[in-house]
């Protein structure tokens, strides 16, 4: 098998949980095959590059091979190389800890998941 749906291949290389979150977030616009705009049935092909906006971060991910169905995460670097780079995990990371300083007042006591990551982001373990 040499080419497959753009949405299948987010789906089976564990991009998105979902086929149809794939295909919803092609048709948005938010994913983009060598640099232009593709639809969730534009084929695939190995040696393309894939741009996806994924939730905060926008991953780079280049066509390895096309699998048969979806695939294990220890079966990924078979498929896909991510090409993303360090920045852009560090700023989603960085986005995600910023959240625990802007609780809102009167919100009560931080669960003992917040203090955690309040103590891990502060150096106190």
């Amino acid at each position: 098998m040499d080419d497959t749906r753009l949405d299948k291949w987010l789906w089976s290389v564990r991009v998105f949980k979902t086929r149809a979150e794939a295909a919803a977030v092609c048709r948005n616009g938010r994913v983009q095959v060598n640099g232009l705009d593709a639809k969730p049935g534009r084929d695939i092909h190995v040696g393309e590059v894939v741009t996806a906006r994924v939730g905060m971060i926008t991953r780079t991910l280049k066509v390895v091979g096309v699998p048969r169905s979806r695939v294990g995460a220890k079966q990924l670097p078979e498929f896909v190389v991510d090409l993303t780079p360090a920045a852009e995990y560090e700023r989603a990371k960085q986005a995600s800890l910023e959240h625990l300083l802007a609780r809102e007042r009167g919100r009560g006591r931080p669960t003992k998941k917040e203090r955690r990551d309040m103590g891990q982001l502060f150096g106190f373990e």
